[in-house]
């Protein structure tokens, strides 16, 4: 479990040297759900209905942006050979290249999606939900992404076919992760949606970073 740890350790210190990378999804993030009340004018009851969606699309697209960069520097300056040579498991190290890239850039989406929301009028309760949904959520949307980015590393347009693999499997976080705070404001039960989501991040651990690891090493052959 050292190289897991040092794996996170080396990436988040990466990206301290690179902060316009953690800056720029959640800069998007930010602009994306503000526009969206500034538009739409001051109709609370709107507002709280079509706040779930349009959170969690930004917050999907949001994490969409640092996927490509996921294995690709590392990919390019050749550490990612080195890190398949090494005498550690590589899924080690892919999941915890998985994990950096959701402290980077999942992680602030769910501790800034409460002051967001706050703009489309949502109750306490609903902020609460919705944090939970994107703390379970988020994990999923980067594990699946790494899918993607392993797939096409290396491949010219590669974010275009990245996109265009990946959000297909993310629609069933979008749609539970948005059905569980529009349940919650209108008062039905939340906990079907949650356990989805769970079921879905449990899925998504036991075998996506086996897969990654299996696209990178055909990537890098």
């Amino acid at each position: 479990m050292s190289a897991f740890f040092a794996i996170i350790h080396r990436d988040l210190l990466l990206v301290m040297r690179r902060k316009s990378e953690v800056l720029t999804a959640l800069f998007f993030f930010v602009v994306v759900t503000s526009l969206f009340p500034l538009g739409i004018g001051a109709d609370a009851a709107l507002l709280r209905k079509i706040a779930p969606g349009v959170l969690w699309v930004a917050a999907l697209l949001s994490t969409l942006l640092g996927l490509q960069r996921m294995f690709a520097a590392d990919y390019l300056d050749g550490a990612l050979e080195q890190l398949v040579l090494s005498p550690q498991p590589l899924v080690l190290l892919v999941a915890g290249k998985i994990v950096a890239h959701w402290l980077v850039c999942g992680l602030p989406l769910v501790l800034i999606a409460p002051i967001i929301g706050i703009q489309f009028d949502l109750d306490a309760s609903s902020l609460y939900v919705l944090m939970g949904t994107l703390l379970l959520g988020t994990p999923v949307l980067s594990l699946l992404g790494s899918i993607g980015a392993a797939l096409t590393l290396g491949v010219r347009g590669g974010s275009v076919l990245m996109s265009l693999l990946i959000l297909p499997l993310y629609i069933p976080v979008l749609i539970f992760g948005a059905g569980a705070v529009y349940a919650n404001s209108v008062g039905l039960d939340t906990a079907g949606h949650f356990s989805l989501l769970g079921a879905l991040l449990i899925l998504a651990l036991a075998f996506v970073p086996w897969v990654s690891t299996a696209a990178l090493k055909i990537a890098i052959e």
